[in-house]
């Protein structure tokens, strides 16, 4: 495998420095030129980039403005010159101008001063040379500090004081605020780095370096993707809850046009992904052909909404702009993503592979990003919350984890019978449980034949609802795990952790799923609590005795109270012969203090004084207290003193307690690598305490769909067999999420297709009327049910689609030179190329992007070809009655319909263009062609002046009037010509049989062949007088005179 080089794409962005295009001003022949920086080091990840169209345009204007004018580009700050950049390379020309890169510069000294560096600054300038993609924070004292450049991104993004400080443009924050500020600036899209020292005081007295700084080096570094399993600040209330963060790679390889099609057109590229949840520990990885428009790769990210992208390098301009049995390409995509992770420290959770997943399966249906915009699945179409989404209507979800995985749920619908039928099964009880439990257990008598044989059952959506409110109110367990995994969680989350999942599953396992037969009042009693099958393999997994057992063994060995305090060096329990270095670490300890506390009596006898004491003053202790007259040795320490008293430590106190501070030193060292090698340990139990958390989320997201089908009353869905025919039938159904708007005020429809009969319905009716509703609700419904969901309907029978497709609503791509129209073909080219007879599409309005002409017969011959070659389930939405017509090419298939509606009459009891001002929507679907759109009931709800609606009406009424004048006139004309040609044909006939003499007197003609020809004449002349083509009239005429020729000259 080729050498990839990397990119890293951060969701979330801060101001960047703009770049100044200024040449370097020329320097003063006088000044002495500056140090030349520090050789720097190619980094592992290439470029951040952020994706800013307010930004750019800043940037252009600034371009542009220093085009004109140059201008040394100054600090917000100190007002001091900053020199400018180098001028960049043609690819980071096109990232400056499009996407604008965010790594943070070089520190850059002042020029005013050019001093030799401090050792501190020579550390910094080190480090920056090593991480120059890095935001440092160096810890010095009891503060972070930034340096140079970082400085004043810190200064911008934090809101806190930069100054001068010798070489450096330099700003701080305390210790204690890390992990507010660190979160702040990863969410503003910079790669955070910190850098603390590796060396005490205590240690650095008694080592080599003693003269010298503080030995310092980045201790972790953090971006959008690897912070919450970081650290120091992961795990933290401020975290992202139930977003996913995932590190997705994506390397391709270009592919030779082999006439194979793919989406929208022939296969451009072979994609190869990989995404990693690093605080979750999921892994997916997938291979799949793409075309030009990237949609397969578009659907992806859309589904994930990844924190970051990795991009393998070299990749089209193409995918640069959209952006174990594994495929040769996600195999790279996962070394890649190896690699990046490794300079965090957590690439182990990649190469564990337990949670390792294909990113498509035939058991799942993989939806398109159109079906997940169009229909609002995760995100509303208006502000783009998740407000109005389907995924919000759905999510009742108590617990983080559980909402995490719904959203996977939710996207990503079952395709196969009996995994549907298991969770149905499963959100059927759980439903039941809600409704008609009164008591926390029930007791129910089974048949005759076992009347001795009581059922005794504990009610389980309260065993289940305490549960999940616990965790609710719980830490992120799921998270909690990984980082522990990780090695990255504190004593006292790790507790946390281990306990909540102790104590869930010690209340699951009151849900006996076994069947247990007791005594119980001289009668045979068996508990039995849940009966599917999917709810007892959950609560098992949950429950396991393996892993209460575990969790339980590795409290025991954790000090509770010293990780409340965070005091490592109390924390384990030793028992047996586990950890003896700890032990023999404590006993050195406990041996200072006590060769320091027996130095009291050296003393007393030293100064006479039997009752003489050690005492500590304001945090100094083992200091020895005497009157301010007394005599002491000349080496003793004075420490403090008070009016009356002094306070010394003497020469050996002195040398205890430095021996004391070591011992404690190196305790803490200790047992810190102790803490380490204990969560080590906790990697073979991974596993198992993963799917235990995996179990509580499905729990979790099955209790949630139980939860929705009883508030909003919906109903189980009934799936047909695979062997029989293909069709769709609801009884009133209705959009789930505009319901719960509207209330009652929501007019529910039927839906019925069948693939031996009517699979296709073309459904026509005014702007506004409900059509789009109507289409979406069917795909809406379909999608539930396959989720495993109950739905909204009286009642729904279902096939188990393997995909649902969408081309709704209008858009463009201006960055990628693709208009409204081509966006609309090349969806509706997506459908063509995808869909089979198993699958449900819905069209809305295809072919409004260019002329009338053009879309109708764009829109007649797609309908087409989805019912000739395709046979699927489909829902046409237009506004172009024509498109109706297609009924007579294919009867009984197809069917016509519109959303109903009551509109004013005139006198006569026809409707003209003003009727559209008193039109009632219905919002019902009943059959046949709805002729009028009513624009102007539309024009005037979006408050057109009223003086350009009259006008407009004016105008359609003259419009309407010209075409229906033309098309009677026309009608009427064609008519006429045929009941004259009839007579005329049959006068000719008798003519010609009596005077054909006439003609010809010198010879004998037949009657027939003449009859025939006056016949020809007749028709040219009729043609060429109703033919709308000139050219064609006139070569009509031109034969008809040949023909009248021939027979006058005989």
């Amino acid at each position: 495998m080729d050498k990839l080089k990397q990119q890293v794409i951060s969701r979330f962005f801060a101001p960047k420095p703009k770049i100044s295009s200024n040449p370097t001003p020329p320097s003063n022949p006088s000044s002495s030129s500056p140090p030349p920086p520090p050789p720097i080091s190619p980094p592992n990840v290439k470029t951040t980039v952020s994706f800013s169209p307010s930004k750019r345009k800043l940037l252009s204007a600034h371009l542009a403005s220093s085009a004109k004018r140059p201008k040394t580009k100054l600090s917000p700050h100190t007002h001091n010159p900053v020199p400018p950049q180098p001028n960049p390379s043609l690819h980071q020309k096109f990232l400056q101008k499009l996407l604008e890169p965010s790594s943070p510069p070089l520190l850059e000294p002042s020029e005013s001063d050019h001093k030799k560096y401090t050792p501190l600054e020579q550390q910094v300038v080190d480090l920056k040379s090593k991480y120059p993609d890095v935001l440092l924070m160096v810890e010095v004292g009891y503060r972070f500090r930034f340096f140079g450049k970082d400085a004043e991104i810190a200064a911008k993004v934090l809101g806190i004081y930069a100054h001068m400080d010798r070489n450096f443009l330099t700003a701080s924050v305390p210790t204690f605020r890390l992990n507010v500020h660190v979160r702040r600036l990863v969410s503003a899209g910079y790669k955070v780095g910190v850098v603390k020292q590796t060396e005490t005081a205590a240690i650095k007295a008694h080592g080599s370096n003693r003269v010298g700084p503080f030995c310092r080096g980045l201790s972790a570094l953090y971006t959008k993707a690897t912070l919450e399993a970081a650290e120091d600040v992961g795990g933290k209330d401020e975290g992202c809850g139930a977003e996913s963060n995932y590190l997705f790679c994506v390397v391709e390889k270009g592919l030779e046009s082999s006439g194979s099609v793919s989406n929208c057109g022939c296969v451009d590229v072979r994609v190869g992904v990989v995404g990693v949840e690093i605080s979750t520990g999921d892994v997916f990885y997938g291979e799949f052909d793409d075309g030009v428009m990237r949609s397969g790769l578009e659907a992806v990210v859309l589904s994930l909404a990844p924190a970051e992208l990795l991009l393998g390098e070299p990749l089209s301009k193409q995918t640069e702009k959209g952006v174990m049995n594994m495929p040769d390409l996600a195999l790279q995509a996962l070394a890649l993503t190896i690699r990046h992770l490794s300079q965090f420290g957590l690439e182990r959770i990649v190469c564990l592979g337990a949670s390792f997943r294909p990113l498509s399966s035939s058991m799942e249906m993989n939806l398109s990003a159109n079906t997940l915009q169009q229909l609002e699945i995760l995100k509303n179409n208006s502000d783009g919350s998740e407000s109005g989404s389907l995924l919000k209507i759905m999510n009742h979800c108590l617990t983080i984890y559980g909402s995490r995985l719904l959203r996977h749920w939710v996207t990503h619908p079952l395709c196969d019978r009996n995994m549907i039928s298991a969770r149905l099964d499963a959100v059927s009880e759980i439903s039941l449980s809600m409704g008609s439990y009164k008591g926390s257990q029930r007791i129910v008598e089974i048949d005759a034949e076992d009347s001795d044989v009581t059922i005794v059952q504990p009610e389980l959506s309260c065993v289940l609802s305490s549960v999940l409110t616990y965790l609710g109110r719980s830490p992120d367990i799921q998270r909690g795990i990984t980082r522990i995994f990780h090695r990255t969680a504190t004593p006292a989350e790790f507790i946390a952790v281990i306990q909540t999942i102790l104590s869930a599953g010690k209340q699951l396992q009151r849900l006996c799923i076994d069947e247990e037969y007791e005594d119980y009042g001289g009668r045979k009693v068996c508990i039995v609590t849940v009966q599917s099958a999917l709810l007892k393999r959950l609560i098992l997994t949950a429950s396991s005795s393996n892993v209460l057992g575990k969790a339980a063994k590795l409290l025991s060995t954790l000090n509770k109270e010293a990780a409340d305090k965070g005091d490592l060096t109390d924390l384990i329990i030793i028992s047996k012969d586990q950890f003896p270095e700890v032990a023999r670490a404590r006993k050195a300890v406990q041996l200072a203090k006590e060769k320091l506390d027996n130095l009291i009596a050296l003393y007393r006898r030293q100064l006479g004084k039997h009752n003489l004491e050690f005492i500590c003053v304001s945090g100094t202790t083992h200091l020895i207290e005497l009157p301010i007259d007394a005599n002491v040795p000349s080496n003793w320490v004075k420490v403090n003193s008070t009016k009356k008293t002094v306070r010394y430590h003497p020469p050996e106190v002195l040398t205890a307690l430095d021996q004391l501070r070591l011992a404690n030193e190196e305790l803490i060292i200790i047992c810190r690598a102790a803490w380490g090698t204990f969560l080590r340990e906790f990697e073979e139990y991974y596993v198992e305490f993963q799917a235990a958390v995996q179990a509580l989320a499905a729990l979790d997201c099955l209790h949630s769909l139980a939860t929705l089908s009883r508030n909003k009353n919906y109903v189980r869905p009934n799936f047909v067999d695979d062997n029989e025919p293909v069709q769709i039938k609801i009884h009133s159904g209705r959009h789930p999420v505009l319901e719960t708007i509207l209330q009652d005020g929501f007019v529910p429809n039927d839906t019925t297709l069948h693939a031996n009969r009517e699979y296709c319905q073309i459904v026509t009716g005014p702007n506004m009327g409900g059509k789009s509703c109507y289409i979406r609700q069917v795909a809406l419904i379909a999608m539930m049910a396959q989720v495993g969901s109950f739905v909204p309907a009286a009642s729904a029978t279902l096939p188990v689609l393997d995909a649902i497709y969408t081309r709704m609503g209008a858009s463009d791509s201006i960055q990628q030179g693709r208009s409204t129209f081509l966006e609309e073909l090349s969806e509706a080219s997506q459908i063509l190329h995808n869909c089979t007879a198993r699958s449900l599409v819905i069209i809305d309005e295809l072919g409004r992007g260019t002329s009338t002409h053009d879309g109708v017969a764009i829109a007649y011959a797609t309908l087409q070809h989805l019912l000739e070659q395709k046979k699927c389930m489909v829902l046409f939405v237009t506004h172009y009655p024509k498109i109706a017509d297609i009924k007579v090419e294919f009867p009984g298939s197809v069917e016509a319909y519109h959303v109903s509606y009551l509109t004013s009459h005139n006198d006569d009891g026809t409707m003209d263009a003003k009727s559209d001002h008193e039109v009632t929507y219905l919002y019902k679907l009943v059959p046949g062609v709805c002729e009028r759109s009513f624009g102007f009931r539309v024009a005037q709800l979006a408050q057109l002046p009223s003086s350009c609606i009259d006008q407009a009406i004016i105008m359609a009424t003259r419009l309407e009037a010209i075409e229906g004048s033309r098309v009677r006139k026309k009608s009427e004309e064609r008519q006429c010509l045929e009941t004259a040609t009839s007579d005329q044909e049959l006068e000719t006939e008798e003519n010609v049989l009596n005077s054909t003499g006439s003609f010809c007197s010198e010879r004998i003609v037949d009657s027939e062949e003449f009859a025939n020809a006056f016949r020809d004449l007749l028709l040219n002349l009729t043609s060429a007088i109703t033919n709308d083509d000139l050219a064609k009239s006139f070569q009509l005429l031109e034969e008809a005179r040949s023909i009248a020729k021939e027979l006058i000259e005989g």
